[in-house]
């Protein structure tokens, strides 16, 4: 994975692939969301000092920009990536999930150059993603327009099978054996 880079006023700074921010978006309770963990590791800041910038600045996420997991939630997460439970030496709080409007109000708290450019990233790939969902979604409706058009066709092609093996049921049987009241036992 090749890192760019880019700066202001000559200053480089690393960006985070895009695969890295494509695999810390998860879709929770309707909305696709970023951890509060995997922004601090993308941000380059420790977890404890992105939230307290939050819980600083608390008026700027309304519950459709940021919202607490629950335990369950925490849970389920735990247990699809294998990690160790918060009991030994773990996160204490349940993790923050920030929706992609949560994300944006972040590069208003967050002002360091790092920030900045990682959040461009972020909201670039939010945008992708969204492109990505549409023309899936405009295929998925040509399939389903497609298939029901097949449908009628099977349809009309099972019927003409059930026909046919409706008019043998009603074609009288051809008997196997013999006759015994037409063979004549006097000779």
């Amino acid at each position: 994975m090749k890192q760019r880079s880019m700066g202001i006023g000559g200053a480089a700074v690393a960006i985070v692939p895009r695969e890295r921010i494509e695999q810390s978006i998860l879709f929770m309770r309707g909305h696709k969301v970023m951890l509060d963990s995997a922004l601090a590791k993308l941000y380059g800041v420790a977890t404890k000092r992105l939230n307290e910038a939050v819980k600083r600045n608390l008026k700027r996420f309304p519950e459709d920009f940021m919202f607490r997991l629950t335990a369950e939630e925490v849970e389920i997460l735990r247990s699809q990536s294998a990690t160790s439970s918060g009991r030994h030496g773990g996160r204490r709080s349940t993790p923050y999930a920030f929706t992609e409007n949560g994300v944006a109000m972040l590069s208003s708290i967050l002002n360091s150059e790092r920030a900045i450019f990682v959040n461009i990233e972020i909201m670039r790939t939010f945008t992708r993603l969204r492109q990505l969902l549409a023309s899936h979604a405009d295929l998925l409706r040509r399939l389903d327009a497609m298939q029901r058009g097949y449908d009628s066709q099977f349809r009309q092609v099972f019927d003409a099978i059930r026909g046919l093996m409706t008019e043998r049921e009603r074609e009288p049987k051809p008997r196997i054996g013999f006759d015994t009241e037409r063979v004549d036992h006097a000779k």
